[in-house]
């Protein structure tokens, strides 16, 4: 089924002046009672950033992951997953929403973004995809969460996908950015049209020691320009880009995100401990879940598509949206069309339940 977000999101991406209010001292968790538990549109809430919040610690697998809760802890479970080069801030107009809709909402930091840190410093810096729904897994049993609505986009759609694919039973819905997450391995070194390489020419940058030292160096001009680029419609300003350009001093950061564009051409070897998930998302598994896909109408890292040619690997319900306006930073461009694509699988799971 494929349908498409009202026109309105375009004008209201173009208005609103994301992240305008901080609520001082009380964060988000202050916002979320003045609520009152009541249903709020993303224009009634005012919602500060997320990193001003006061953030969360656990131990999970590998990593002490920070992260951000909002809502009633006996709420149905939301995990929010950020990509790269973003953060937590992504969600920081979607987790009030939420949260007001009576969500347990929580919103972590990937390995090597922001707060999250490693345990153990002998750990592989792995950026591969399968350590990324790892953690996840990992999060949801440090959390005792059996069940939870999974949503991301890009990295963080990768790690929800992983979970949704592999441990079904975990996963009450997906929304997952841009579709079906996985690709072939074995086409990853089969060269393509100039016009379908030179969109890629960062990835094949970090490829090289010049490339690490140039993200080492530069990784804020990077990043900035990755978010002009990929969402060439959103006009985020530099306090926006400020708030999660932060995140990007994580001491792992480089080594996470270099490993991770290396490993996909497999120039690099992944870590051992993730060997068998890594098997099976190479096998392209098949998402049993009821899911919501979502492609941004302007998003210049990855075009829109109706989503007929993934629609096969997703056996269970599946709607695909286009938001009109939105680029690839999908939850911060439209954070309404992000919030009710969750919100209809939160409400779908209690019908069944």
């Amino acid at each position: 089924m494929t349908d498409s977000a009202t026109p309105n999101d375009r004008m209201d991406i173009r208005r609103r002046g994301l992240l305008r209010g901080v609520v001082a001292g009380a964060g988000i968790a202050g916002l979320n009672l003045a609520l009152g538990g009541m249903a709020a549109s993303a224009k009634d809430v005012e919602s500060p950033a997320l990193a001003l919040a006061r953030l969360k610690h656990v131990n999970a697998g590998v990593l002490n992951i920070a992260y951000y809760e909002a809502g009633p802890a006996e709420g149905p479970a939301v995990v929010l997953l950020h990509g790269f080069p973003y953060d937590i801030e992504a969600y920081a107009e979607v987790a009030p929403i939420l949260a007001s809709a009576d969500c347990r909402v929580i919103v972590p930091y990937l390995r090597g973004f922001g707060p999250t840190r490693f345990l153990n410093a002998g750990t592989l810096r792995s950026g591969e995809f399968a350590a990324f729904g790892a953690d996840l897994l990992a999060l949801l049993d440090a959390l005792a969460l059996p069940r939870a609505v999974l949503a991301g986009y890009d990295w963080g759609g990768k790690a929800a996908s992983a979970v949704a694919a592999l441990w079904p039973e975990r996963c009450a819905g997906l929304v997952s950015g841009n579709g079906y997450a996985f690709a072939d391995p074995s086409t990853a070194l089969v060269p393509a049209k100039p016009e379908s390489e030179i969109p890629l020419w960062w990835q094949f940058y970090f490829q090289t020691e010049r490339g690490r030292a140039g993200y080492g160096r530069y990784r804020r001009e990077f990043n900035q320009l990755f978010w002009k680029q990929w969402s060439p419609t959103w006009r985020f300003d530099a306090a926006t880009f400020a708030r999660t350009a932060a995140s990007f001093d994580n001491p792992d950061h480089v080594d996470v995100s270099i490993h991770s564009f290396r490993h996909r051409f497999g120039a690099v070897q992944g870590d051992p401990a993730y060997a068998e998930i890594d098997r099976k998302l190479a096998s392209l598994p098949a998402i049993p879940v009821r899911t919501v896909t979502l492609d941004g109408g302007d998003d210049g890292a990855h075009g829109p598509t109706d989503g007929s040619a993934q629609a096969a690997k997703f056996t269970g319900p599946r709607t695909h949206r286009v938001i009109p306006g939105a680029g690839h930073n999908l939850p911060q461009e439209a954070p309404r069309a992000f919030a009710d694509a969750v919100l209809e699988l939160v409400r779908a799971d209690r019908r069944v339940r």
